[in-house]
């Protein structure tokens, strides 16, 4: 039976709701104090758990209050009731929040942390946030006494609809786990698509792959497409690889002597030069006698792919004023072009090195 509001019953409720905000603040600024520890610690998990702590331990002091006041109040049983369900509801739904954020950032954190495992973890962390919110939105509607089992069939029945209608954006969804789970591309690699798009890769999503070129701009695939094209990854099944610049010298070279400054001149940039590999063998291949130079292929270690244009550049550099200071040619291709009085002269391809008696000619009359 309801009885008569009485200033005894306002004094209790207002004590039980501010003790309920005081321990708030209290354990907030406990919670602050076991963060500050937390960030010293290696583990990224125990910041993440303090942070939701901190979120969650409050508002249970102040619904705790709340309903302790509530109680002391002479409020009738469907009265009390409400009260009770809307603070458990809105418990819950701080704990579904934090709990989201909670398992997200372990999620972020695992798939970040291993290279066994998919290097993307955005499209797994929202997967897995909207799942634990999925949860907690059940758990209120039973709060509320809902019955979820119609919705639930419902659900299933709207859910075969929506995925016909949405052919494209699950195509994409399901191109992106798949990509993450066979290891093909991960967040950081270097990938060239068969269309020419190349770059670093930087998220992948639930839709859609983003890639920054080396001019800085983002390029946007979905994740289909990306399934879809001929690529090539650059940093798999290693990070290390090799670059092949191709040389040429004049034909009266020695080439004894152009084999061993050419490997000087490698050991040299492999050694000092950022990003190239220490342990690098230097590799030089003869391979071609051209029309104006014997031509060469040399092989150049290389830590990470876009390390070869800096190791591509002192490379020729260094050669370049090495092979001056030996007396090696690098002879640039010339024509002679013959008039003759009643006829055209073609001429034919000749190194710099030879003279232009020797160059051969066909004669038009």
């Amino acid at each position: 039976m309801k009885r008569d509001l009485t200033m005894d019953d306002l004094v209790l409720a207002g004590i039980a709701l501010i003790a309920g905000l005081l321990a708030a603040f209290l354990l907030r600024m406990l919670l602050r104090w076991l963060g500050k520890h937390a960030d010293r610690t290696r583990w990224g998990g125990d910041d993440l758990i303090v942070d939701a702590l901190r979120t969650v331990v409050p508002w249970v002091a102040i619904t705790s209050g709340a309903a302790s006041a509530a109680a002391a109040l002479p409020l009738t049983s469907a009265v009390q009731h409400t009260v009770n369900q809307a603070l458990t509801v809105l418990l819950i739904f701080v704990v579904t929040v934090a709990a989201a954020r909670v398992v997200a950032g372990l999620m972020r954190a695992v798939t970040q942390s291993r290279s066994g495992v998919a290097g993307s973890a955005t499209i797994f962390v929202n997967i897995t946030r909207v799942l634990v919110l999925a949860i907690g939105f059940l758990v209120v509607l039973q709060t509320l006494g809902i019955s979820i089992a119609p919705m639930l069939t419902a659900l299933g029945v709207g859910g075969l609809a929506v995925a016909l209608a949405l052919q494209d954006t699950l195509a994409n969804l399901f191109a992106g786990i798949h990509i993450l789970a066979s290891k093909t591309v991960q967040p950081g690699d270097y990938i060239k698509l068969a269309s020419g798009e190349e770059g670093y890769v930087e998220d992948i999503n639930w839709r859609q792959t983003t890639v920054r070129a080396l001019s800085n701009n983002l390029i946007v695939i979905p994740n289909g497409e990306l399934a879809k094209t001929n690529m090539t990854n650059f940093m798999r099944p290693e990070q290390q690889l090799t670059i092949l610049v191709q040389v040429g010298v004049a034909y009266d070279s020695d080439l004894e002597q152009v084999e061993r400054v050419t490997c000087e001149v490698v050991t040299e940039v492999m050694t000092e030069i950022t990003g190239a590999l220490p342990d690098h063998e230097p590799l030089v291949r003869f391979h071609t006698f051209g029309d104006s130079r014997i031509g060469f292929t040399v092989i150049l270690g290389v830590g990470e792919f876009s390390d070869q244009f800096r190791i591509k550049h002192e490379f020729i550099k260094r050669l370049h004023r090495r092979y001056h200071d030996e007396g090696i040619r690098i002879p640039a291709p010339a024509r002679t072009v013959a008039l003759q009085q009643g006829a055209v002269v073609i001429p034919q391809q000749r190194g710099a090195e030879n003279e232009p008696g020797e160059v051969p000619s066909a004669r038009l009359d």
